[in-house]
């Protein structure tokens, strides 16, 4: 236990830059004289680790300090690689650099074992641009200025300040702080028509945990599909969700949320599914078949 907290002292000093002995001691839950015993056992372990008294005093890694890789399971060392390898497909030149020296000073390779596109087939590269400077704006705390085109048909132009890439269900979002709406907003990346990287830095702000999928307004969906269709029902539901009848039929139960999203998304099945509940989506979906069939009667 003893050891486990000593390199977890030294994890937090180095991320951290200084701590207080009562800082320390509440972190891990001991007390601060057991704390000024482990200060001890590190320094007499090599670590260069030295308090300072005073009003800006507190307990410090020298400035030069470097952990030695050593310390680090071959398991973790993959996994840092491994991570690294996910960052360097987005094509970020210091990301690559980096990975290439810790593969060296780990003495493992680093196998492109990855793959990401951000563009759309077709797409010419924006989606690739657009990722990078959304990237670019959430680390570095930078406004960008967008046009967005909503779900009600119109396009918008907003300064929103980025704090998360999020990929979700096959699609990549913006979570952002809307400066017009002040309240945080997500936005697709494939409605952000235009993009524009701003001077304006922003200070990150706290916000209430978002709630989880089940406490928004997300019905349980019960839905038959032919068996012809199973390639797409496993493209849309996981495996858990559905169950396969005697007939060959898929039937597939999973909360969604309500609203334009979900009418559009089972309407893009055509006549290849039945809503078995709930009755009210039912209903919906046979108004807006009315609506399709009244407009090619023309």
């Amino acid at each position: 236990m003893q050891e486990s907290r000593l390199f977890k002292i030294v994890y937090y000093l180095l991320d951290k830059g200084q701590a207080t002995a009562p800082e320390l001691a509440a972190r891990f839950e001991v007390s601060v004289r057991t704390i000024y015993r482990d200060i001890d056992a590190l320094s007499a372990a090599g670590i260069p680790i030295y308090a300072e008294t005073g009003r800006n005093g507190g307990i410090r890694l020298m400035h030069d300090f470097v952990l030695d890789h050593a310390v680090l399971s071959g398991e973790e060392k993959q996994e840092i690689l491994a991570a690294l390898q996910s960052i360097h497909v987005t094509q970020n030149i210091a990301e690559s650099q980096t990975l290439q020296k810790l593969s060296a000073l780990f003495h493992l390779s680093s196998e492109n074992w990855l793959e990401i596109d951000f563009s759309r087939w077709g797409n010419q590269g924006f989606d690739r641009e657009k990722f990078e400077l959304l990237k670019t704006a959430v680390i570095h705390c930078r406004q960008i200025r967008i046009r967005y085109a909503g779900s009600d048909g119109a396009e918008r132009e907003r300064t929103v300040q980025p704090y998360k890439l999020v990929y979700k269900s096959k699609a990549w979002y913006l979570k952002a702080f809307c400066t017009e709406k002040q309240d945080m907003r997500t936005f697709k990346l494939n409605r952000i028509l235009e993009l524009t990287l701003l001077e304006e830095s922003f200070v990150r702000r706290s916000f209430p945990a978002e709630p989880e999928d089940s406490e928004i307004d997300c019905p349980l969906v019960t839905l038959r599909f032919p068996k012809e269709m199973t390639y797409r029902v496993y493209d849309e539901f996981d495996e858990s969700q559905i169950e396969r009848q005697e007939n060959g039929d898929l039937i597939a139960a999973a909360r969604m949320p309500e609203g334009a999203w979900l009418v559009s998304f089972l309407l893009s099945f055509g006549t290849q599914v039945e809503i078995l509940s709930p009755a009210h989506l039912r209903e919906e979906i046979a108004r807006q078949a009315e609506k399709i069939v009244e407009k090619y009667k023309t």
